[in-house]
């Protein structure tokens, strides 16, 4: 499953999503992590030295990866964020991210990539979002399995939805803090998302009572499944001092443990998957990258290319 985490800077996604990689893969599943937040902060939550090679560094190359053979992609200068694949493109598996140049190993053993940071070139000239790109390419090309998993941790708040990428996702969780604030992004995320099909499950975070239980439960309903609560084990490693999963306290480790029932839970919808993926291309197509391409990039849609296994 591919199981992206979003929420309002600062509610704590980056940290949950780091303790839900580590949950999953300390039950023995295969897990890549992913960072696509604009911030970077993953491999720091995670106890990396240092962050992976950027994705977003290399996209030339992940384009004339992933074209493969395929006869309607004939550059990868003609190969945008939402190429889709096709007949002879190559697919990848989580194995495939798993052992990819760019992919470094995290103390426990699983796997994470990073689109990385802005440059010195980027600033004042670049979009986040064609960084992005190469993580929606690859998710576009992706095959998973049954008991694989694909942890992406987000942009914050709205920036999700200026590429397809949010409906890329088999499950997306909102880690929401019990404030106003927090609410807010939520219902703006529920609203934007509604029309595309995209299952979201709201996760509280930061809870010190049944009060903001309470609060949250009020404004946002059957949505909540679950919460953390304020922990200590959670700010020491945040601070980088030595942490596991045993660490945790019992409700938030049990917390950790209803996500990835309900990520289990989830049916693969392969067909949604497809139809959402030639929609937004096609979007794209027409809003700038038949111009920036000089093609209509409408041919590059393989109408019978299925999707999945």
């Amino acid at each position: 499953m591919r199981v992206a985490f979003v929420g309002k800077g600062g509610s704590g996604k980056t940290t949950i999503s780091a303790l839900f990689a580590r949950y999953v893969a300390g039950r023995g599943a295969p897990v890549v992590a992913v960072d696509a937040d604009i911030n970077q902060h993953l491999s720091l939550v995670l106890g990396l030295d240092r962050a992976p090679e950027p994705l977003g560094a290399h996209l030339t190359e992940i384009k004339d990866f992933l074209r493969g053979d395929n006869p309607r992609i004939p550059s990868a200068s003609a190969m945008v964020k939402t190429t889709p694949p096709g007949r002879g493109s190559r697919l990848v598996s989580v194995k495939d991210l798993a052992e990819h140049r760019y992919a470094a190993a995290t103390p426990e053993g699983f796997r994470l990539m990073a689109t990385g940071p802005f440059n010195d070139d980027d600033l004042g000239v670049a979009c986040y979002h064609s960084k992005v790109g190469a993580v929606e390419l690859l998710l576009n090309h992706l095959v998973d399995g049954h008991g694989e998993y694909v942890v992406v941790d987000m942009t914050a708040g709205s920036d999700s939805f200026a590429s397809g990428l949010f409906t890329r996702f088999d499950l997306t969780f909102l880690v929401a803090e019990p404030t106003r604030q927090g609410i807010g992004v939520y219902r703006q995320y529920r609203d934007y998302a509604a029309d595309y099909d995209v299952p979201l499950a709201v996760v509280g975070n930061k809870v010190h009572g049944p009060s903001d239980v309470d609060f949250l439960r009020e404004h946002v309903g059957d949505d909540l499944l679950t919460w953390l609560e304020h922990s200590s084990a959670v700010r020491a490693m945040e601070q980088g001092r030595a942490f596991s999963l045993d660490d945790l306290e019992p409700a938030n480790a049990d917390a950790l443990a209803v996500l990835l029932k309900h990520v289990d839970e989830q049916e693969k919808d392969w067909a949604r998957f497809g139809r959402q993926a030639a929609e937004f291309h096609l979007r794209n197509a027409r809003a700038w990258a038949n111009a920036r391409t000089g093609l209509d990039l409408a041919d590059q849609i393989d109408p019978d290319f299925v999707y999945g296994p």
